[in-house]
Order: C-alpha cells, then sequence, then structure tokens
C-alpha cells in the first residue's frame, strides 16, 4: 500500500510517500516559510536529493508543487497519481466530533470547516490540503488523522474549565490538547529508550508550540486548549494571557472582536516581540546583540520552564523531558535556556551534547542528571502512515 502523507502547519507542509506495511520511505520533504517572501522545498528519494528556495505564498501552492516533484518525469517516485493508494492528512482540531481517525467524505470535511474558528491557522490549510489531494489522487483513499486524538485520556478534572457545567456538557468546551500525533510519537520512542519510563514532558517546539505531561503512555494534561492558541509563546501566537486584557482591549482600547483575535493569533508571540516569526532569524539577531530578540528567546525559554514546574507536580516526579520538533531539535539556545538553573528538578544540561546535531534520539544531560533530557526527531507522518494502514487493513 503506498501512502502520501500530508502534514500542513500553519507555515509549512512537511510529506513522505511511504509504503506499508514495510515502514519503507520512498520519498520525503517539506516547505516552510510559507507566505514569507522565500521559502524553502526539499525533496529527497533515495537516488536523488533536491533543495530550492522560491517564494510559495499558500499552502496550495505548496501541495501543487509536491504533487508535480511526485511525477516529474526524471527525479519522479510515481508515473501516475493511480499508483496512490491513500492520502493521509493530519487535522489540528477534531472537536467533540471526532476522537479517531477517519474515512473522509463531505460530512467530514464540513465538520472540519466548522472549526475554523477553533484553529484558523491549522484546520483551514488542512481542509486545503485535503480539497487539493481529492483533485489530485483521485483514486486515493482520503484519511483523516486528528491531533486531538491523543489527548483523549486527559482527566476531566484537567480538560473541564471552571465555567458553568452546561457549557461542557451542551457545548463541548474543554481542553482538547493538540500536536498529538508528535507527542504520542516520541513519546512511544522515549519509552523505548529508556525502557518503559513512566512520567515523561514532551515539549514541541515549532512555529506551534506545546507541551503533554504523559503518565505511562497516556497524555494525562497539555499546554494548548479549547483551540491552538494558549500555553507557550509561539510563532505569532501569543499564548498564555490573562482574560481580562482582551477585555480592555475591546471596551477601553475600541478594538473589535475580530481585531483581538487577528493580534492574538498572527501578529503576537515571536513576532509581536522581534518583528520576526522564525525562529532563526530571532536567534541570529540575538547573537547580534538585538535586545528585543535576547528577550523574546529569554520569555520563550521561561514559559516552557513554568510548565515543566507544574507537570511535574502533575506527574509527582519526573523521569524524562523531551525536545523535539523544529525548533526542539535543532536550536541548542533554546534548550540550554530551558535547562539552566533546573537543578532542583534534577535537570542537568551536558552543553558539548547538546550542541552535537544528530538526526537519532540522543540524550544530552550530565551522567548525574537524575532526569533524562532527550532530543527524539518527531515523525508525524510515520504515525499518521500507521495510523492510516491500520484503518484500510
Amino acid at each position: 500500500m503506498k501512502i502520501v502523507i500530508i502534514n500542513s502547519g500553519s507555515s509549512s507542509i512537511k510529506y513522505q510517500l511511504i509504503e506499508m506495511p514495510s515502514n519503507e520511505v520512498i520519498c520525503s520533504g517539506m516547505i516552510d516559510r510559507i507566505g514569507l517572501e522565500t521559502s524553502n522545498l526539499s525533496y529527497a528519494t533515495s537516488k536523488v536529493k533536491l533543495e530550492e528556495t522560491l517564494p510559495i505564498a499558500t499552502h496550495k501552492i505548496g501541495l501543487e508543487k509536491i504533487a508535480e516533484l511526485l511525477m516529474d518525469e526524471k527525479n519522479g517516485v510515481i508515473k501516475s497519481t493511480g499508483e496512490i493508494d491513500a492520502v493521509g492528512h493530519r487535522v489540528v482540531h477534531g472537536g467533540a466530533s471526532f476522537s479517531n481517525t477517519v474515512v473522509i467524505n463531505d460530512e467530514v470535511k464540513e465538520k472540519i470547516k466548522q472549526l475554523f474558528a477553533l484553529a484558523p491557522l491549522h484546520n483551514p490549510a488542512n481542509l486545503e490540503g485535503i480539497n487539493v489531494a481529492e483533485a489530485i489522487f483521485t483514486n486515493a483513499k482520503q484519511i483523516a488523522v486528528f491531533d486531538t486524538a491523543f489527548h483523549q485520556t486527559i482527566p476531566v478534572v484537567a480538560h473541564k474549565y471552571a465555567l458553568p457545567n452546561y457549557l461542557l456538557t451542551e457545548n463541548k468546551i474543554r481542553v482538547y490538547g493538540f500536536h498529538g500525533t508528535s507527542h504520542k510519537y516520541v513519546s512511544e520512542r522515549a519509552n523505548e529508550y529508556l525502557e518503559n519510563s513512566s512520567k515523561i514532558i514532551t515539549i514541541h517546539l515549532g512555529n506551534g508550540c506545546s507541551m503533554t505531561a504523559i503518565k505511562e503512555g497516556k497524555s494525562v494534561d497539555h499546554s494548548l486548549g479549547f483551540g491552538p492558541m494558549n500555553g507557550l509563546i509561539m510563532g505569532t501566537r501569543s499564548g498564555d494571557v490573562d482574560q481580562s486584557v482582551i477585555f480592555y482591549l475591546v471596551k477601553t482600547l475600541g478594538y473589535t472582536l475580530d481585531d483581538v483575535n487577528t493580534m492574538l493569533q498572527k501578529q503576537s508571540g515571536m513576532l509581536g516581540l522581534t518583528g520576526y516569526s522564525d525562529l532563526r532569524d530571532i536567534e541570529s539577531n540575538a547573537e547580534l546583540g538585538n535586545v528585543d530578540c535576547q528577550l523574546a528567546l529569554a520569555m520563550n525559554a521561561y514559559r516552557i520552564k513554568k510548565y515543566i514546574g507544574s507537570y511535574a507536580a502533575v506527574l509527582n516526579g519526573l523521569d524524562a523531558i523531551v525536545f523535539t520538533a523544529g525548533i526542539g531539535e535543532n536550536s541548542s539556545y533554546i534548550r540550554k535556556l530551558v535547562c539552566t538553573d533546573m537543578d532542583y528538578f534534577g535537570i542537568k544540561l551536558d552543553t558539548e551534547k547538546n550542541n552535537i546535531r544528530s538526526k537519532e534520539i540522543r540524550e544530552i544531560n550530565t551522567t548525574d542528571s537524575k532526569t533524562k533530557i532527550l532530543v527524539i526527531p518527531t515523525n508525524e507522518e510515520f504515525e499518521i502512515a500507521n495510523q492510516v494502514y491500520e484503518l484500510l487493513e
């Protein structure tokens, strides 16, 4: 079974063509910095590796470019779209409607659309990916795998808000959690590496960021909530904000609710603090002495530390923390900021190990660190492929 995996993030698309059940990756690649002046595109097979820098304004253009590469006369890996059996799509918000992987039909697409307001940076891109894939891979089954599914195990004491009860029972307003395929994948890899460690905090850091407290393989708390907007400081999203700020913006400063929503989703976070949304730009400017960038990075790490402390309390202990996703895997700068002065939690970073780059699981703590510090490359596409294959089989 040949499965194309499409993982549309808020500013990126990761993709893989995987042969199942052998788990052979036929090709893989990604496009990042979508919507910026220059985007980076990569495409790799066992025989060729291509990298290109070009402007890609939208996810639709990006997906069409990926399809061209797959069927390229010289470097492509398929002769026609008819060779593809299924397309697996990462969908960020499944709301109360979806707790499992599903075959996509018109009803599923309509429910994904109804959740646009809760995940405005993701669900529209996810649905766009589905629509484009349906037009390109006309014979393939289209399958949705939801970020929220892994977090269905969060207990009511953690997922219920202190709001009138009917808002949960009738309107399903609760903590849903996100980046579930990533947190599930890296926590399982961590358990294998540590031989069944039971108390883990996974830290997914990309343009979108989240943390999960995982006990005995199950999500028990998570930093994102009803929508993927609160918690950690993100590329363009604010993370945690006192609700009274919103009322002040509307009632006193004259902002409309749409203005505030746009600000919190698209104009805040690292972008609002520095003028840059990509961490690579922020780190390079910080090293050149940009005070705003230096402060933003310190704030980012401080927020992560607060969640480590709270989740260590929730878990009543801590065996390991896991850094993953684009920033978590590649930014030694952020990892160092987070792990500095964390001795009380048994977290001691080995600076030399932290500066080593690798695509493998690596341990970056000192030998006397009570808590393991792991860097585990996420592979949401592999996790999605497994779930697609299991559903169709």
